[in-house]
């Protein structure tokens, strides 16, 4: 029976094991170190704030695994051996496979710094960091006061958990304003103002310098490159997170940022491949990057790999861009491409509203000269998914999707809607 190793239980590995499962009767081993069962990963914070258990974050119960004769195997890759399909486990341990899916996941990206390695130093990816953040920051007697580097989804995410505890914390962002790399302006500055309205200490064109040393190896407090010394306890690095494939250092598997595959998500070796985060294309798709450590993107990997084992092959087509997040108490979705001020495209153009509130705000995005449609974010509303993948795909004008908004709207009959309000501002501007 032919065996098929995944190396990572997250949403990528478990999905493929699944697909696997649902297509063949192939032996499936999924071999990890960080957890003993697949766990949802975007839910970890929830766990840190109390709303959740760690048990809460299983999707499947346990027996779900031997139900589907699934093998799980708590331990850790360090090397493999492409030559002679085996995998080299921690301990001198070896496991053969016939076809191998590397579906490790990412690190938090660190730069250099001095003292990057103190204790109090960490990310917020795993099970682990989740696990140390608890002994770190427990409380805020423990830890009063924490500094997080980076912005971005998990800068907020983390910001937000430690402000539960009543911790104080000060965000370093290099931008002019909150993930403005990414959103435009009027957006960024919505959300810089509130995280600020939150007590959170937003410090904006600021950088990290070096953490400093209590003389123990602990963290005592940062040193920013404008030189201000800022005591802490807690160091959170949430500058980006890159792919866990140091132990690919000795294979005769092709690297660069990550492990590289093809559009069928193969590498240069036979029978072996990698998705998720980890995975990087040869050739960028679109305009979407060629590593992309993404929820979702993640889980589409999973089942196209399966496929193309179970030999039904076909090329990973992620479609459209969409993705979704919470800053504090705004909820974020985007569809297509809406790019931030200062990466907008010549052709682009956008159309921004926000409400009185400065917690709700949309920007369209769309070509000047012939007003197709290219994206949205909504911030504070709840927008339809596919009401937008269809428009995308249709290539709608900016005017069809301002004029039939409704339609996309996902929770009509409970919130307050604000689709003529957007039209009354869109026909001002248009005439102007």
């Amino acid at each position: 029976m032919e065996h098929i190793v995944i190396v990572g239980n997250g949403i990528a590995g478990v999905t493929a094991a699944r697909h696997l499962r649902k297509n063949s009767d192939k032996k499936i081993t999924i071999i990890s170190a960080e957890s003993d069962h697949f766990f949802s990963r975007t839910a970890l914070m929830y766990v840190y704030m109390g709303h959740m258990r760690f048990k809460d974050l299983k999707p499947y119960e346990d027996k779900f695994w031997v139900k589907n004769r699934i093998t799980l195997k708590n331990a850790y890759v360090e090397n493999v051996d492409a030559t002679n399909q085996t995998l080299i486990l921690a301990g001198g341990e070896k496991l053969t496979y016939d076809k191998l899916i590397l579906a490790t996941g990412s690190i938090p990206a660190k730069y250099g710094w001095e003292g990057q390695d103190l204790n109090g130093v960490q990310g917020l990816v795993s099970k682990q960091d989740l696990e140390q953040l608890e002994k770190t920051a427990p409380n805020n007697q423990i830890c009063p006061k924490a500094v997080i580097v980076g912005g971005g989804l998990i800068g907020v995410e983390m910001a937000e958990m430690l402000h539960t505890r009543k911790i104080d914390v000060t965000i370093l962002v290099r931008e002019h304003a909150f993930w403005s790399g990414v959103l435009p302006d009027g957006e960024a500055n919505m959300i810089s103002k509130h995280i600020i309205a939150h007590g959170i200490d937003l410090r904006h064109e600021e950088e990290l310098d070096k953490i400093l040393d209590d003389g123990n190896g602990n963290v005592r407090g940062v040193l920013t490159k404008k030189g201000e010394e800022i005591p802490c306890n807690l160091v959170g690095i949430t500058t980006g997170v890159k792919p866990k494939i140091d132990f690919l250092s000795d294979s005769s598997i092709e690297t660069d940022k990550g492990i590289l595959v093809n559009r069928f998500l193969e590498t240069n070796i036979k029978n072996v491949y990698a998705i998720g985060d980890c995975a990087q294309q040869r050739e960028a798709i679109g305009l979407r990057k060629p590593i992309e450590a993404v929820w979702y993107t993640g889980r589409m990997m999973g089942e196209t790999v399966a496929q193309t084992i179970c030999g039904t092959p076909f090329e990973y087509k992620p479609g459209n861009w969409f993705n979704s997040a919470k800053f504090f108490d705004i909820e974020y979705q985007t569809y297509g491409w809406v790019f931030s001020t200062k990466n907008k495209k010549e052709y682009e153009e956008h159309f921004h509203w926000k409400h009185d509130n400065d917690k709700i705000c949309i920007t369209i995005a769309y070509h000047k000269e012939n007003r197709k449609f290219l994206g949205i974010n909504t911030f504070g509303i709840r927008m339809k998914h596919e009401v937008f993948d269809r428009w995308l795909n249709e290539q709608r004008t900016i005017d069809y999707v301002v004029e039939n908004l409704q339609l996309a709207n996902f929770d009509p009959e409970f919130y307050r809607n604000h689709e003529n309000k957007i039209k009354e501002t869109y026909t001002l501007s248009s005439k102007a």
